[in-house]
């Protein structure tokens, strides 16, 4: 009888052990699940004071966030020491071919100018040539990386290029420089660093397609923003045989953004176009280029920076490697789990920091889908 009742218990206390292990595997399931369907979403931010100087020392206390009106549970903060990882592009086309050594000297100081432990990624343009003709590309010239003695080799060896692929090197940017989940170290803390007028002529992408990617890995779009119309304008006039010329894809991205249903004649031949048609178009395209670049910056938190002339862009990179080294970032996960592709609006409110404190973040993102 009493060995029947160990035997008993001995059954009971293993069904026990077995449920009590069920519920354990369980559990580390529904919590591996909530990690692999919920998505961290990074916020790069900026604060200053009234005057414009940046507010360093802040604590993880001072921001609150809200997505789309809710507020959320910060669960990541990174303070303003930590390192960033920056894609550094740099345009050599069009009328900034003849400074070349310009535009190598300030990216060199840029970098220079950097904290060590920062990242960065060398991106420009060049011409290649096949039998019949001679194209531009986009071209990553390395991965990123904090050694300073490769990124000059690396920044003397930049070429020229007939051509500006610009969408098509933001999109380069998005998927192979920054295509990997970022490292612990750089959540939240990656830029882009763009020197250019933003007017493309040759991508085979889009501009709509470069901002999706663009968002989707969440980085601060900085833009060294170089006034070339006025070079361009002048030699856009007069003979078609000897002028600068539109490239097919500008003159139909053109109408297609300034006349989508209208009845105007259009014609996609430069020398069909006269002087008015061709100062029109330039006015449009460049307007375009300047929207664009603010869109990008705005949503991500960052900033455009005009400049009249390539002999600027060294005070303009200086002013941005400052921002860099004054970032926070906070990561939040959504309290709205659903994966509905839907345009979700960040907000951030300050608390206990000075009166006239400004932030400039970034405003939002695409919730991934199923």
């Amino acid at each position: 009888m009493k060995l029947t009742r160990f035997v008993l218990l001995l059954i009971c206390i293993s069904v026990l052990i077995v449920n009590l292990s069920a519920q354990t595997d369980k559990k580390e399931d529904d919590d591996e699940v909530i990690r692999v369907d919920t998505q961290l979403v990074d916020v790069p931010i900026a604060v200053t004071d009234k005057s414009g100087k940046p507010l360093l020392d802040l604590k993880q206390s001072n921001f609150i966030i809200y997505e789309d009106g809710k507020k959320q549970e910060t669960t990541e903060f990174t303070a303003t020491n930590a390192p960033f990882e920056v894609a550094l592009l740099l345009d050599t086309s069009g009328s900034t071919r003849s400074d070349l050594t310009l535009i190598q000297r300030a990216a060199a100081n840029f970098i220079a100018s950097l904290r060590t432990g920062d990242k960065v990624s060398v991106i420009s343009y060049k011409t290649e040539r096949n039998s019949t003709q001679a194209f531009a590309m986009s071209e990553v010239l390395s991965g990123l990386t904090d050694d300073r003695d490769k990124l000059k080799t690396i920044l003397e060896a930049v070429k020229t290029s007939n051509g500006t692929p610009y969408y098509d090197s933001l999109l380069q940017i998005a998927e192979k420089v920054f295509g990997k989940a970022a490292k612990d170290d750089f959540r939240g803390r990656r830029a882009l660093v763009a020197l250019t007028d933003g007017v493309d002529s040759v991508s085979a992408a889009e501009f709509d397609e470069a901002k999706e990617e663009l968002e989707k890995v969440g980085i601060t779009c900085y833009f060294i923003q170089v006034n070339t119309r006025e070079f361009f304008e002048e030699n856009l006039l007069g003979d078609c045989q000897s002028a600068i010329r539109f490239s097919v894809a500008q003159i139909r991205r053109y109408y297609r953004t300034y006349y989508p249903r209208s009845n105007v004649e259009k014609t996609f031949n430069f020398c069909g176009l006269g002087d008015f048609e061709r100062l029109a178009m330039s006015k449009g395209l460049y307007e375009l280029a300047d929207k664009q670049m603010k869109e990008l910056a705005r949503n991500s938190g960052g900033r455009v920076f005009p400049v009249e002339d390539l002999s600027e862009a060294r005070n303009a990179f200086k002013a941005v490697a400052d921002e860099i080294g004054t970032k926070y970032s906070l990561g939040y996960y959504s309290s709205n789990e659903k994966r509905d592709g839907t345009y979700r609006k960040i907000k951030i409110e300050l608390k206990g920091v000075p009166t006239g404190a400004q932030i400039r973040a970034r405003e939002g993102y695409t919730a991934p889908t199923n």
